[in-house]
Order: C-alpha cells, then sequence, then structure tokens
C-alpha cells in the first residue's frame, strides 16, 4: 500500500486510540444520507413493483378489449395463441352488481372466469386463504376478504345476488329474480380496493347475469419468459380485428406508473441533497485537520513528498470516509427496512388510525422492492461526493510549501 494511503487511514483510524470524533461524525452524516436514499427508494419501488406483480398476477401481462363485448372468442383465442410470445390466454367477464346477506347489501365489482384456462393466465388460486379455486362452479361465488367480513359471510354460506339486468327487465315489465348462490371461498390479494369489493365466478354465471349469451367482456395474455409485453402487443394488435385492442399493463396504468417513478426520481434527487451536506462537513472537517496538520504536512515535504502524494492523502480521507459511510448506511437503511411494517403500524397506532395506511394507499402492508440501477446510484453517488469533499483541503495541503509549514506554531 503507498505510504500517502497508509497514512490517510492512520489519520482517520489511530492505533491504540478511541474512535476519532472526527471520523465518526464524517461517517455517520454519509451513513445517514445513504440510509435514507436506500429506505425512500426502495419504498417508492415496492409501490410500483407490488402493483406490478398485482396486475400480472390477476389479469396477466396483456389485456385484450373491445368497445363492446367480444362475440366468438374461441376463434380469437387460437389467433392469439399463434402470436410468438404467447403462452395462454384466458377470456374473462367484468361488471357491477349487488350481493346481499342477511339484509346486508353491498355492491362489489364482478370477475368472471374459464376455469378451464384462468390458472395458465393468472394464479388466483395462492390467493386463496379458505376454500379453494377447484370448488368454485355456476352455483357458487368466492368472495374476497373484506367483502365477505364487512357482510359476515363465510365458506358455506348463501348470498344473494342482483345483477344490472334486474333494472333493463324492470323497464320493459319483467321480473328478473336474484340468484342464490354458495361462497366457496375467501381470496386474499393485499390490496384494500380489491380485497373490498371483488367477486370472482364462473364465466358462464357472469354471462348469465349479464345477458352475454356465448360473449366476453376481454382476454387476458400471459407471455413467454424473455419475451416484452409491449412487444407481444403490439404482434397482437396486427392479428386482432378492427375494434379489438391488445394493452400492455403497462400502457393500462401507463400515467399511474410514471407518476410512481417521477416521484422515485425526484425524492432521489432531493435526498442527494443530504448527502451532499455530509460532503460539505467532511469538507470542513478535513480543512480543520490541515491547518491542525500543517507542520507535519511541511514535514512530509521537506522528506521530499510530492504535492500530489500529499494530496491523494487527504483525498483518500474523504473516500474512506465514504467507503465506511455507505457500507454503515446500507447496513442500516436495510435493516429499517426489515422492520418498516412494524414501525408503520407503531405510527399508525399513536396517530389513532391503524387503518389510514390501507384507506390512502391501497396496501395492506409497506411495500419494498431496490432497484440494482438505484442502488448504483446511490453507491455510486456517495462515493463520488465523499471523494470530492477531500479536493478542496487536498488542494490546500499541497500548496503548502515545506518551509514556512515548518515554521507554523
Amino acid at each position: 500500500m503507498p505510504w500517502y494511503l497508509y497514512l490517510a487511514l492512520k489519520q482517520l483510524f489511530p492505533t491504540g486510540r478511541r474512535f476519532p470524533f472526527f471520523t465518526f461524525i464524517s461517517v455517520v452524516g454519509v451513513a445517514l444520507g445513504v440510509a435514507l436514499l436506500v429506505v425512500v427508494t426502495s419504498v417508492m419501488g415496492g409501490f410500483g413493483h407490488e402493483i406490478r406483480r398485482m396486475i400480472v398476477d390477476t389479469e396477466g401481462e396483456i389485456q385484450i378489449k373491445s368497445g363492446g363485448y367480444i362475440n366468438e372468442y374461441p376463434e380469437l383465442l387460437k389467433k392469439i395463441k399463434t402470436v410468438p410470445g404467447v403462452e395462454a390466454a384466458t377470456p374473462y367477464a367484468a361488471g357491477a352488481l349487488m350481493i346481499e346477506y342477511h339484509g346486508k347489501p353491498t355492491f362489489p365489482s364482478m370477475r368472471g372466469i374459464d376455469l378451464a384456462t384462468v390458472e395458465k393466465v393468472v394464479q388466483l388460486d395462492r390467493y386463496v386463504r379458505v376454500g379453494s379455486l377447484d370448488e368454485l362452479d355456476d352455483d357458487s361465488v368466492i368472495l374476497s376478504s373484506q367483502l365477505a367480513q364487512a357482510i359476515g359471510a363465510s365458506v358455506g354460506s348463501k348470498v344473494e345476488v342482483y345483477s344490472p339486468l334486474i333494472i333493463e327487465r324492470f323497464k320493459n315489465d319483467e321480473v328478473f329474480m336474484p340468484r342464490e348462490v354458495r361462497v366457496a371461498g375467501i381470496i386474499e390479494i393485499g390490496h384494500q380496493q380489491l380485497d373490498s369489493s371483488t367477486v370472482y365466478c364462473t364465466l358462464r354465471l357472469a354471462q348469465d347475469l349479464y345477458g352475454l349469451g356465448s360473449a366476453v367482456h376481454g382476454i387476458n395474455v400471459r407471455i413467454k419468459p424473455g419475451f416484452n409485453e409491449d412487444d407481444v402487443a403490439a404482434q397482437l394488435n396486427v392479428v386482432l380485428s378492427p375494434g379489438i385492442r391488445a394493452y400492455s399493463w403497462m400502457a393500462s396504468f401507463a400515467d399511474f406508473m410514471w407518476v410512481l417513478q417521477m416521484e422515485k426520481s425526484m425524492m432521489l434527487f432531493i435526498l442527494m441533497f443530504v448527502v451532499l451536506v455530509a460532503a460539505f462537513m467532511v469538507t470542513s472537517l478535513l480543512l480543520v485537520l490541515v491547518l491542525k496538520k500543517t507542520r507535519e504536512i511541511g514535514l512530509l515535504g521537506a522528506l521530499g513528498a510530492k504535492r500530489s502524494q500529499i494530496a491523494w492523502c487527504f483525498c483518500a480521507q474523504g473516500m474512506f470516509i465514504g467507503i465506511c459511510g455507505v457500507l454503515s448506511g446500507l447496513a442500516l437503511g436495510y435493516t429499517l427496512l426489515h422492520f418498516r411494517n412494524e414501525a408503520v403500524m407503531l405510527l399508525s397506532r399513536l396517530a389513532g388510525n391503524e387503518n389510514i395506511f390501507a384507506q390512502f394507499y391501497q396496501l395492506t402492508r409497506l411495500p419494498a422492492y431496490t432497484e440494482t440501477s438505484d442502488l448504483v446510484v446511490i453507491i455510486a453517488g456517495s462515493l463520488i461526493l465523499s471523494t470530492l469533499a477531500g479536493v478542496l483541503p487536498a488542494i490546500i495541503a499541497a500548496r503548502l510549501k515545506p518551509v514556512e509549514a515548518l515554521r507554523s506554531e
């Protein structure tokens, strides 16, 4: 190891002495900035990652929709499967209805699924907490967890389903009786809105409730690993009939995902100033060190040390502070992320409303996902700023003349 790097380490971590206050303050400043950056970017990235997971797990990577109904969908399914990158496809019907149980009405959204193909596209069975997707038939439904809790229904309960067709038939002086169905299961996805207002039923039951006949509202598509959903969607639009379009999940939620990405980028930019402030603190402390070590710097020059070597000695101190601060900050940041949900629950209890997080953010837990690119930016930015913090003290130290420095009192 070059002597000037060894001297830089010895000045920061002298042997046989307590941990220097100067080094402690400098490392803590950088570490707090890095920890804050890691926590904020991971949480903001977690929102986008969690939303993508829920969309893909419940609807697939691509949704095919029409302005009206999609008729003769079996032929369309065969055409879709010929497109490169398509792994599976399943039709669905969706809409709103009313469910009543023991005089408690609620108005959830309905999702009719094709039991023969749904598991090849969406992984609903992994979210069923009570009962099973295999028990679902044309005379039963699966309720979301909070919806079932709100009306007091459980597996085996008989609920009445009121279709919007009741109003249309009533206008024509016709009677359309509600459908009594059995609760075959309880599903919990982890999203406040989905868990509080969603009903899953078979495609045939949904077609009967909405009077669709053999038509469907749309088709969900799962793509093969390694393929891009936007590219596959573009190829699907080439073979689809006019009026029917394929949308990737990113295209369907483009505005919302753009807002999330913009928020994360702005938070990363703003919080980087925390590390910048810590770097200025390192600069000021290194300047004080230069003043304290003026005679030693002069002695090094008198012994033949080059100006560049003296400069490197102080630049290296900033770099070593940055390395220690980054490592400490990463450890602190990931520790805070590990206990993030407990911290949120504690703050919610202190605020007096434990459900406020779910009400506003639609998630039952605080997500976290760290992208490699964000981590590289945080580490590289922190190291660069810490190293640059030693440039000014290094220049001042290198410009000291040995004779004048040795005369310093």
